[in-house]
């Protein structure tokens, strides 16, 4: 799979980003919740992202 960084809330290494993939999808990388109290399926997972993350990629025209 080949990512591309679309758009993160800082320049440094471990903060919330979207990847678009060679495969027309995207990858979200941000905390993985334990608080949440959902039944998440065990091949799925949850990852909370600030929402001026997706603000900025909407804003930007990157999806």
């Amino acid at each position: 799979m080949k990512t591309t960084k679309l758009v993160s809330t800082c320049d440094i290494k471990d903060c919330p980003t979207i990847y678009a993939t060679d495969r027309g999808t995207l990858l979200v990388q941000g905390a993985t919740p334990t608080d949440h109290g959902l039944r998440i399926p065990a091949h799925e997972t949850l990852v909370e992202i600030p929402r001026e993350l997706l603000q900025k990629t909407i804003r930007e025209k990157l999806i």
